[in-house]
């Protein structure tokens, strides 16, 4: 599940960032040039069959009411922002029968509240470092080498990057956990430096609109964060084989994205599903992630000769989460973006 979610992770920024046809998707109108020496003929048999399909295009449009993929997908998002809503104002307020985890917390050992700071220390450091290395990337001139060989071979550099962060990945949660500085946190700070390198080019995009992802993005967190929280414990827990089905089939949609241009049909569905399928995904998966934390906070043993409760990882589940709606929330804002110009 972990390799999925670096996947789209890894498919999504390097097909989204740099590949200009997805934030503004190709003309089918060709430029039709005439000369003096033409004698009249301003137009041939190809650009006449082109502005007929366009005419074909414009027309059913209209008759649809311009409802495609892109504009299906974003009700899907209003929608699941309704939901949220109105699931942070439910729980929030008490009207809940069963108790959720903000409840425990004054029953809580002092070594459980010990592991959930820690795990949320972990998740914040490696927010910051992701971030640190990201911008360091884009703004060096390696960095800039780096990106203009990825575009030239994006499918390459894909499968690159992806072998890189699941290699360091399985690496750092293979290793045993022990306070201080060591070989996993050496393994972290490397695996949070090939994230950063996946989302560097989220800087072509510009510092304005990769700021308010970022913010869009930790209210999003925070908000769904205080809604697994308040919920009952086993809520979202239950959600673990849907949400394996629905990576799968995001993870399907963005490499089938990858491949297929986003004029046709078929790519605009599958672009559309990868974007904000994966959007609301991802945003059930830190619900679900949420309470896992809390759950093994809880119930790990607490005693001698057992492997100690491991922050790292625990909090690396939330890191892909935050980081797969980082990227689809830049991109939706690139799109937007390119719009209004």
């Amino acid at each position: 599940m972990l390799a999925a979610r670096l996947s789209t992770l890894g498919s999504n920024c390097a097909r989204g960032m740099l590949k200009s046809s997805v934030v503004a998707p190709k003309s089918p109108f060709t430029p039709v040039v005439r000369g003096y020496r033409e004698a009249g003929r301003g137009f041939t048999r190809r650009s006449r069959l082109r502005e007929m399909e366009a005419q074909t295009v414009q027309a059913t449009k209209s008759v649809t009411g311009k409802i495609g993929p892109m504009e299906v997908g974003q009700i899907a998002v209003a929608g699941g922002a309704v939901l949220g809503m109105g699931a942070l104002c439910y729980y929030g307020l008490g009207m809940s029968n069963e108790p959720g985890a903000i409840d425990r917390v004054v029953l809580w050992p002092q070594y459980v509240r010990d592991r959930i700071r820690d795990t949320y220390s972990y998740f914040g450091a490696s927010c910051v470092v992701v971030a640190a290395s990201g911008v360091a990337v884009y703004r060096s001139h390696l960095g800039q080498r780096f990106i203009a060989l990825c575009s030239r071979h994006p499918i390459m550099s894909t499968v690159g990057l992806l072998v890189g962060a699941m290699g360091t990945g399985y690496a750092m949660m293979s290793i045993p956990y022990s306070p201080g500085l060591g070989a996993k946190q050496m393994m972290w700070l490397v695996n949070c430096g090939v994230l950063g390198l996946i989302v560097a080019p989220i800087g072509a995009l510009g510092g304005a609109i990769a700021i308010r992802a970022a913010w869009y993005t930790a209210g999003i967190v925070g908000g769904l964060s205080t809604v697994a929280a308040c919920a009952p414990s086993d809520k979202f827990l239950n959600w673990a084989g849907p949400l394996g089905i629905g990576l799968g089939g995001v993870l399907v949609a963005s490499l089938g994205s990858a491949f297929l241009p986003p004029t046709s049909a078929l790519g605009l569905s599958l672009y559309s599903i990868s974007l904000y399928g994966g959007l609301l995904l991802f945003s059930a998966f830190l619900l679900y992630d949420t309470q896992k934390v809390v759950r093994k906070a809880e119930s790990h043993p607490n005693m001698y000769g057992v492997m100690p409760y491991d922050p790292i990882n625990m909090s690396h589940h939330i890191v892909m989460d935050a980081l797969n709606i980082f990227i689809r929330i830049a991109q939706i804002l690139g799109m937007v973006g390119g719009r209004r110009k």
